[in-house]
């Protein structure tokens, strides 16, 4: 249990779990930091994003085609969405919420009525093969690649939320929405645009993801759960937060599940409650 190989496994398996929530988390906490709702529909997008990303890439043979296709459709489902739904009750919290529940529904159904529901995975033949061994330690290469596509995609929000001017009217909409439509930017673009960002980034997370769990009706549910938690954990409105809260939970998750399944989701949903009641902001969020 306590063996070098075994704990090798487990905290990869963890961070490479982490790693697709931090494609997942990312993009719904921007969304939440500048447009103060709780996008409900975003793990259907992750699961949008993953039949289209199965289909495309069963189709060319190509993962990079397979999730481009995957942002596009996504994307432009996330815009149709947000211009002619949401935009209509803007600031109305509860109006918001339950529109993107019923999105949610209505996406999953037509998912289902279009892929059917038998579990779908990407094709081997996209994935990158063998594994990396050293001595009696192996572990697939695919998963090592989903961790560095997502430290890679984190640098650059990153990059672009602290060094670009984009990520200043951003950082500003965050800040004081009010006084960024005073100076003359256009702040219902800027929502636009991160919900659409936001929907890519979780295509992305349902196409890569493909790779190490099925896409199947309801799997939507269960990563939009991982990814509140996520959230909740490192704070709403926080890239680096969701950094940290995806490895943690990522983390704990591969653990419980090696040593105490039966816990599982009692080891998850702890570490919730405690930052609830000693830091509700998480741990890098800041009160609105």
């Amino acid at each position: 249990m306590f063996e070098p190989v075994f704990l090798a496994q487990q905290v990869l398996n963890g961070l490479s779990f982490g790693a697709l929530l931090f494609l997942l988390a990312s993009g719904l906490t921007l969304v939440f930091g500048l447009m103060r709702i709780v996008n409900m529909a975003h793990g259907a997008f992750y699961m949008l994003g993953g039949y289209i990303g199965v289909v495309i890439a069963t189709l060319t043979g190509n993962l990079l085609v397979a999730v481009i296709a995957a942002m596009v459709a996504v994307g432009l489902t996330a815009f149709l969405v947000e211009v002619v739904l949401l935009r209509f009750v803007r600031g109305q919290e509860m109006p918001e919420v339950l529109l993107t529940i019923g999105v949610s529904f209505v996406i999953a159904d037509l998912c289902l009525a279009f892929f059917g529901g038998d579990p779908q995975n990407l094709p081997n033949a996209v994935r990158i093969p063998g594994a990396f061994v050293l001595g009696d330690f192996a572990y697939p290469w695919y998963r090592i690649f989903v961790i560095g596509l997502a430290i890679a995609i984190g640098v650059a929000l990153a990059l672009v939320q602290t060094r670009t001017r984009v990520g200043a009217v951003v950082r500003a909409g965050v800040d004081d929405r009010e006084i960024i439509g005073a100076m003359g930017v256009n702040i219902r673009w800027v929502f636009t645009g991160m919900f659409v960002v936001g929907a890519g980034l979780a295509a992305i997370g349902g196409t890569i993801g493909a790779g190490m769990q099925s896409i199947l009706p309801g799997v939507q549910n269960e990563v939009l759960l991982y990814a509140l938690v996520v959230i909740i954990i490192g704070g709403l409105g926080s890239v680096p937060g969701a950094a940290v809260g995806s490895v943690l939970i990522g983390l704990i998750d591969a653990f419980a599940k090696a040593w105490i399944p039966e816990l599982a989701y009692f080891t998850i949903f702890l570490p919730m409650a405690l930052v609830l009641v000693f830091r509700p902001t998480g741990l890098f969020g800041k009160a609105a």
